[in-house]
């Protein structure tokens, strides 16, 4: 298992940026508008962390992580059927792969396929 990218959503972008980048000695880049807007870093594993700002007025602040798969469809199937909530089906995001978004035991969960 390894995560592919953590998502952490906040209404303060700059500091929660600036404050991984004093403790982790790493750069976040500009916003990437694929990703919602979010400042991302590619850590020396090649996970991606990606901090931004809501997209609504009802979206709170979450971390949510997108585990790595090779078949998003049938992991969704699979979480699906074991209970879990889709909150977003499969998604393409243009030269970045497929993403899903599930919710389990009333956390956010996320699929990640390249």
């Amino acid at each position: 298992m390894k995560i592919h990218y953590l998502e952490i959503v906040s209404p303060d972008v700059g500091p929660v940026c600036t404050a991984y980048e004093s403790a982790h000695n790493i750069q976040f880049n500009e916003p990437d508008e694929l990703l919602g807007g979010a400042r991302t870093c590619t850590l020396a594993d090649g996970s991606i962390v990606g901090v931004r700002s809501p997209l609504r007025n009802t979206e709170e602040p979450i971390v949510r992580p997108y585990w790595l798969v090779d078949d998003i469809e049938n992991a969704v199937d699979l979480v699906k059927s074991a209970g879990a909530e889709i909150a977003v089906p499969p998604m393409e995001i243009p030269g970045r792969g497929k993403f899903a978004i599930y919710i389990n035991g009333g956390i956010d969960h996320g699929f990640w396929q390249l």
